[in-house]
């Protein structure tokens, strides 16, 4: 991994010689999760390297296989092993990473990157990034878990400390209720993302 990551650091494929930037793309748990499938397939056509990492929780909607053959890269889940890097936390948010995107942001994800935990893969990253990329997190959960106070305070927290928190759409959820909570669309954070970059 260390050779491929100082072959794309400096933003040009070793094959083709254009500019390409790299997303690392983190699923948590949500059945949303099927969307984040969308949105790689949308990168990479339009010439991202896309790097995705999933929490466990993550795996029980989707499978490795799909994220795999999407990128053409190994799914990394595991803080302590999982890939020939010993130190995928850092190698991934210091020396990869030109934007880091959790899509879908669980609501257990952002309660736990606020409270500044890293003992998972994800939390860690984001805490050795420490903001030198941008971070953006698109929340997606169910309505009241949406408007409860803990999620509320935790992403005004992660928004002041220069993190960038997607709006959810309303609409139907899974659970069968309507409101707020919806992930925002594959197509819609694509068209952020072609701004921002």
């Amino acid at each position: 991994m260390l050779n491929e990551t100082q072959q794309e650091r400096t933003g040009s494929s070793p094959v083709l010689g254009t500019p390409k930037t790299n997303i690392l793309l983190h699923l948590s748990g949500s059945i949303s999760c099927f969307k984040a499938c969308t949105l790689a397939s949308m990168l990479v056509k339009e010439g991202f390297n896309v790097q995705t990492t999933t929490s466990e929780t993550a795996l029980k909607f989707i499978g490795t296989a799909s994220l795999e053959g999407i990128s053409g890269r190994r799914v990394i889940t595991d803080l302590f092993g999982g890939t020939p890097d010993p130190t995928p936390h850092i190698t991934l948010s210091q020396r990869w990473a030109h934007l880091i995107l959790a899509y879908p942001a669980s609501a257990n994800l952002l309660n736990r990157l606020a409270a500044g935990l890293c003992d998972d893969l994800f939390g860690a990253i984001c805490l050795a990034n420490n903001f030198h990329v941008p971070l953006w997190l698109a929340p997606a959960m169910n309505s009241d878990m949406y408007a409860h106070p803990a999620v509320h305070a935790s992403i005004q927290r992660l928004e002041s400390w220069g993190a960038v928190v997607l709006p959810t759409e309303e609409g139907r959820l899974a659970c069968g209720t309507i409101g707020q909570g919806r992930l925002l669309a594959p197509e819609t954070v694509m068209a952020l993302l072609r701004k921002a970059l």
